[in-house]
């Protein structure tokens, strides 16, 4: 037997002390009587059959709590197995991981708040199966799909800008490397977060973009940073300052929502800015992906279904309750 509820049987150890004070005060009201009346006239007067009685709906009394209690407990007997299917979305995270990821247009910098916002992104997930893909002047996966969130942090975790020794920013790449993560014999159900500064360097962007479209994929991308543009802060050991042209003028890296916004009308997704908080991610999760992109069954697992028998202690409750009632009345009517 298991029970449901076994925060409520804990009221059953109030019951044995209960159930022992009963006991002690009518034996105690028992020799008060013969006290005060005396044994002749106690045998006389008082029917010993009213005691037996009162003990009687006493115990009727207990026995209705108990089941009550028991009820309350939700107890389980018998099982039975059902098969579960788990629904979700097929889902590759791309993230820009080059050097004009540093910029701090974004506090702290465009790729931190990026590993932000994929972090909320894995708290908002419903049973999705989440990949990660990473990408600079080329791409490669980095965690494969799974539906084990914590693995996917701690590769997430293990990602900076010098994770790729290439630099540059091949857009274009990366998304076919997301197309080709996917389960290639199930083209349902897939979609890309592409999270980047738009800024392509290979100038194939658009051009993946449509064959990703052709492969079922959608690409729902991320904007990070602004459009006025931010230095790159120069990360070379022995080095200070911001990066420079050969001219020597300090480059700046402007956020292309253009490029970003085409790529996702390419293939039927959506484009949204990275904003403060994870408005952007709701809006982009819950109002686009889980709409736009249909669920497909990601795992079928058994569970034990218990059956529940918690009617039955109410059943006894109520006939503990009802037998006490018609005992009353009955005793009533002779009297």
């Amino acid at each position: 037997m298991h029970f449901g509820n076994n925060e409520y049987l804990y009221f059953l150890w109030i019951i044995i002390p209960f159930i022992a004070f009963l006991m002690w005060s009518y034996k105690k009201k028992e020799q008060l009587i013969k006290v005060f009346l005396g044994k002749p006239l106690t045998s006389r007067l008082l029917d010993p059959r009213i005691l037996e009685r009162a003990k009687l709906d006493s115990i009727l009394t207990i026995f209705a709590i108990t089941f009550l209690v028991l009820a309350l407990s939700n107890p389980r007997w018998g099982y039975h197995w059902e098969d579960l299917e788990q629904k979700g979305v097929d889902i590759i995270i791309a993230l820009d991981v080059s050097n004009s990821m540093l910029a701090q247009d974004i506090k702290p910098n465009r790729l931190e708040r990026a590993k932000y916002k994929i972090t909320d992104l894995l708290n908002m997930l419903e049973g999705d199966r989440i990949g990660l893909v990473a990408f600079a002047g080329t791409s490669y996966l980095q965690c494969p799909l799974t539906l084990d969130y914590s693995a996917a942090r701690i590769f997430l975790n293990a990602i900076d800008t010098n994770l790729i020794p290439v630099q540059g920013t091949a857009i274009g790449h990366a998304i076919r490397t997301s197309v080709k993560a996917f389960n290639q014999q199930d083209p349902r159900s897939r979609a890309i977060i592409l999270i980047t500064d738009g800024e392509d360097h290979t100038g194939d962007a658009i051009k993946s973009a449509i064959w990703a479209n052709e492969s079922e994929a959608k690409i729902f991308a991320i904007g990070i940073g602004n459009n006025i543009g931010a230095p790159i802060p120069n990360n070379e050991p022995g080095s200070s300052g911001f990066k420079k042209d050969r001219e020597g003028e300090v480059i700046l890296t402007k956020l292309d929502e253009q490029t970003l916004q085409q790529m996702a009308l390419q293939t039927g997704g959506s484009y949204v800015r990275s904003v403060s908080g994870d408005m952007d991610l709701k809006k982009l999760y819950l109002e686009n992906i889980k709409h736009k992109v249909k669920s497909k069954k990601i795992k079928t697992q058994r569970r034990r279904v218990w059956e529940e028998k918690f009617q039955w202690m109410i059943f006894a409750s109520l006939l503990c309750l009802t037998l006490k009632y018609f005992r009353k009345t009955l005793s009533n009517e002779k009297n």
